[in-house]
């Protein structure tokens, strides 16, 4: 298995920037890295939580979040009904991972369904259980995690309505294991995720350049539906519909919510505008989420205004001051006041609203604010960081331009790891602008 696990990964690393693996390809590796987290991962995981038996059920098209991420690529949906258990005894050293199913899930997980014995599915389940005796049964149910809440009312009702009386005061909400599946990433994880991020810079330099944007020509809606056509036409996808914005020397004030809703879909970019962009894709089951900026040079330019410059310069120190103050098993509420109040203190007039990234755009894990709750996040805000964990750094500064007569604010966001050696960037961040000279089709460095 190691052999073809490095082949893969070497695959990835020999081919051109921006290529994509085919969908064979993409199996082996979605595959080898699901196989390394369910043997090697969730044992720890669960021993860690203190759990010694997980229950998943899932209908097919009403698909737990977290059991989806546990099924093979060649799945792309639960089967009929999918009941995943898995049950660990380090003491004894056992680990089992089962589906009552009528066939395996996969390589991994084998079928446990004897259907000669019990004919009715939850009869099956039930006597799984019974075989190991738990001392805790955790179901996905959570107030805090949508991610963690995958037990639907009707499988709830149907799983208690089963499970012997004795047994109904051993089951606990899965959160923190569920979470923790989620948010972690592997060694191997970690091998393959900076091509997605180098792949997700490539596309938006091409996007920021001449080839694709003609100032008085190009919308930003037309930008917009160029990075769409682009993951499509490269055999990807991406989680969210991106979005372009201008800030220009104009009467209009900046809005968040108008940041994040390509509400003026349709202004033309011009000589003079400063561009953001706020772009991710899905890719071997892991999400990118980056936002950038281009200025787009006026006649007789060869950079930059200074103040657009030190406004960017700005924002750069934003994203240090956040994330100096990540440290393990504190929340991300603690995080987030922390970096608000030296934010205040270098004057700096901050908004942060960072999440964890992985299976999920906006992931599992400690919440470092919202645009809109900037005093903390009641329950995601209160989960502590842990090491192994990434996270889309989003945020933004704003900056008075008195030559535009108004403020504006620079909207960075990029892909970090955190881990016992600190946060490191996966494939680097914009520190400086783009520019965008229409005769020179090169972007600056």
């Amino acid at each position: 298995m190691k052999k073809v696990i490095v082949f893969v990964l070497v695959l990835l690393v020999l081919k051109s920037e921006c290529q994509v693996l085919s969908m064979r390809e993409q199996a082996k590796v979605v595959d080898e890295l699901l196989a390394d987290r369910l043997n090697n991962l969730l044992p720890s995981l669960m021993e860690k939580n203190n759990i010694d038996l997980w229950v998943l059920i899932s209908r097919e098209y009403n698909e737990d979040p977290v059991l989806k991420t546990m099924l093979p690529a060649t799945w792309l949906n639960a089967r009929r009904t999918t009941m995943l258990v898995f049950y660990n005894n380090p003491q004894q050293k056992i680990f089992k991972k089962l589906a009552i199913a009528r066939y395996n899930v996969g390589d991994q997980i084998e079928a446990a369904w004897d259907m000669k014995a019990f004919p009715n599915q939850w009869d099956a389940l039930i006597d799984v259980i019974k075989k190991y005796n738990p001392t805790k049964i955790a179901l996905n149910t959570s107030e805090n995690f949508a991610h963690a809440d995958g037990m639907d009312h009707t499988e709830y009702k149907q799983f208690t309505g089963k499970l012997p009386a004795s047994y109904l005061s051993r089951i606990v909400s899965s959160e923190p294991l569920a979470v923790n599946w989620l948010e972690t990433r592997t060694e191997r994880e970690m091998q393959v995720y900076p091509q997605l991020i180098n792949i997700t810079h490539n596309i938006i330099r091409e996007g920021f350049s001449d080839k694709v944007i003609t100032p008085g020509i190009t919308t930003t809606d037309d930008l917009v539906w160029w990075f769409r056509q682009k993951v499509n036409d490269m055999g990807l996808t991406t989680w969210f519909h991106p979005s372009v914005e201008i800030q220009r020397m104009d009467k209009e004030v900046f809005d968040h919510l108008k940041a994040f809703t390509n509400e003026d879909s349709a202004k033309l970019i011009l000589p003079g505008d400063l561009v953001h962009v706020d772009f991710g894709i899905t890719y071997l089951r892991l999400n990118t989420d980056i936002q950038q900026h281009v200025y787009v040079l006026k006649p007789g330019e060869t950079t930059a205004p200074e103040f657009l410059i030190n406004a960017f310069t700005k924002a750069n120190r934003l994203q240090d001051i956040l994330t100096s103050a990540f440290a393990a098993n504190k929340s991300g509420n603690a995080i987030l006041a922390d970096a608000l109040a030296q934010a205040a203190k270098e004057n700096i007039e901050a908004t942060i609203y960072t999440h964890p990234l992985g299976y999920h755009g906006h992931a599992a894990g400690p919440t470092i604010g919202l645009w809109d709750q900037q005093k903390g996040v009641p329950g995601s805000g209160d989960f502590p960081m842990h090491y192994n964990t990434c996270y889309s750094i989003e945020l933004n500064a704003a900056t008075e331009i008195p030559q535009w007569k108004k403020k504006i604010r620079i909207m960075l966001e990029e892909v970090g790891f955190f881990n016992e050696n600190g946060f490191r960037y996966i494939n680097g961040r914009q520190k400086q602008l783009y520019i965008l000279q229409q005769s020179n089709p090169a972007l600056a460095d």
